[in-house]
């Protein structure tokens, strides 16, 4: 059974460092009979290799990003090939200086990716064409493709494809609906979709298909495999990629990267992102240094000023620090 390995820059050896560390992306729609059981016993063998990562498990299958040493990294994969349900499992691989993670978890989920359908989606029944590198790219130049982005906003809004289109979505899950609202621009088009590992890519296209979409196709192995082929080297995508780890993004392009982040409060180039410090709030925004300690490391005043603001904590502010720091971010009142 064909295996793949896609380690990040291996073509581009001479521009990168040699590190010790991985961080392993990869999924597999295949079944699990008991996803509880699977899961205490998988978290006890990470954590017996010094792995660090989320790792979540259904019926349907797994879907895991893991950080480790390179033996680490490799005893994992190779366990993981050995058994049959996973053996055909594509892992993109990623140097790192170190652990992506601070702890391991392996849990059970109902699904591995959250669409909440009524009629779920089996990707080995119904999915869209996949696309490779090269066929993307050509996709992506094509004036009668339309190319829809299967993540959520600020993951888009850090970085994307040229001329793909936005969906206005905070999460996953709210796409089918987004998609229905917006049929008629679509329906009578190529549509092709992408997400960061191809995961969400796989249930999404397929659920096109089902509603009716005649040309549907997805990009295989997602963005972090777009940005390792040695032939296209991730041009075409702008700005960096959202990780959902520690390391938060990771660069792509490999051609001719543009910065398209903007900092929420001055709209300068930004691709550093934070949580509001409000923990009711905790919505990520694009942020520079400078702002995020203006703003007390909130996305607004209301949050700046919460009693639970975590940047006062962390920072131990004053009463009289954190008052007059408030004052100098107040909105202005007019009569």
């Amino acid at each position: 059974m064909l295996v793949f390995f896609i380690i990040l820059s291996y073509e581009f050896k001479e521009e990168t460092q040699y590190m010790d560390y991985r961080v392993l992306l990869y999924y597999n729609y295949t079944h699990i009979e008991d996803p509880e059981t699977f899961a205490k016993t998988h978290l006890a063998f990470c954590k017996s290799l010094g792995l660090k990562g989320r790792i979540l498990v259904a019926n349907e299958g797994i879907n895991g990003t893991v950080s480790g040493t390179i033996e680490a990294t490799d005893a994992y994969m190779e366990h993981m090939l050995a058994d049959e349900r996973f053996a055909d499992t594509m892992f993109k691989i990623d140097e790192s200086e170190g652990h992506a993670f601070r702890k391991m978890f392996v849990r059970p989920r109902e699904e591995l990716v959250a669409l909440h359908l009524e009629d779920d989606i089996d990707p080995h029944q119904i999915t869209g064409k996949y696309l490779e590198p090269k066929e993307f790219k050509e996709a992506l130049l094509d004036e009668n493709t339309v190319v829809i982005d299967a993540r959520n906003d600020y993951e888009f809004d850090l970085g994307h494809f040229r001329g793909a289109v936005r969906p206005d979505i905070r999460n996953f899950r709210e796409l089918p609906q987004w998609i229905q609202d917006n049929k008629e621009q679509f329906m009578d088009k190529r549509v092709v979709t992408y997400c960061t590992g191809g995961i969400r890519c796989e249930k999404f296209s397929g659920w096109l298909v089902k509603e009716g979409f005649k040309d549907v196709a997805q990009l295989h192995g997602g963005i972090a495999m777009y940005g390792k082929d040695p032939e296209v080297r991730g041009e075409l995508w702008d700005g960096k990629m959202y990780v959902f780890d520690d390391r938060i993004s990771v660069e792509i392009n490999h051609v001719d990267k543009q910065v398209i982040g903007k900092d929420w409060f001055d709209g300068t180039p930004c691709e550093r992102y934070i949580n509001c410090a409000n923990p009711e709030c905790n919505r990520q925004i694009l942020c520079s240094e400078e702002n995020e300690h203006k703003h007390l490391g909130a996305c607004s005043y209301d949050c700046a000023a919460s009693g639970n603001n975590r940047y006062v904590i962390k920072h131990n502010l004053s009463a009289e620090e954190r008052s007059a720091r408030l004052a100098a971010i107040a909105p202005s009142v007019t009569a």
